[in-house]
């Protein structure tokens, strides 16, 4: 999957099962659900799921709580705009998927 095809799956009324709770996470995002997408994210314990939980926690405006999760998903504190950050992670995230 690409990222224009992810992106089509916001359309969607729910994210498919079969991707990860990180991507699942950012959909719910896309969609304008920060509490499910936050939910998605903080069920994946790992590094991936620790790196969608920094998205999130910076897209709030908590960049304390931003950059705790960064630290343990061993990412730097994304500088560009949140768009380009999400675009970043997907495009990652479906690499490793």
């Amino acid at each position: 999957m690409d990222l224009p095809e992810f992106k089509a799956l916001a359309g969607k009324k729910q994210p498919p099962a079969d991707l990860s709770p990180a991507l699942q996470g950012l959909l719910w995002d896309a969609k304008g659900d920060w509490d499910k997408a936050h939910e998605c994210a903080q069920s994946q314990e790992d590094r991936q799921g620790d790196w969608v939980h920094a998205y999130l926690h910076r897209k709030e405006g908590d960049l304390a709580n931003a950059g705790y999760w960064n630290r343990r998903a061993k990412k730097p504190v994304h500088k560009g705009t949140l768009d380009e950050e999400w675009e970043e992670i997907v495009r990652a995230l479906l690499a490793d998927a």
